[in-house]
């Protein structure tokens, strides 16, 4: 790793909770990721549901249900506030 990946990596700070308003940008990302989420988990359980091996089947099963426990991580991090979160158009 070169000196000035190591300073970019420095300087990141770890925000401790998230904004009340977040960019549009920031917004559609968040749309993206729960749908990512939530495709990556139907895709999963529908394969375990044909699945014969019952090793891969577990496997997907556990993937299905990592990719459900994070949608609702992001949707309980959305909802957490007292007031819902709107996107900042600035």
């Amino acid at each position: 790793m070169d000196q000035q990946q190591q300073q970019n990596q420095n300087q990141q700070q770890v925000m401790p909770q998230p904004p009340q308003n977040v960019t549009v940008k920031d917004h559609l990302y968040i749309s993206d990721m729960l749908s990512w989420n939530l495709n990556a988990a139907k895709k999963a359980s529908f394969f375990a549901k044909q699945c014969t091996d019952m090793d891969i089947k577990q496997e997907l099963e556990n993937t299905a249900q990592m990719h459900e426990r994070h949608y609702q991580q992001l949707l309980n991090n959305l909802q957490s506030g007292n007031q819902p979160i709107q996107p900042n158009t600035n």
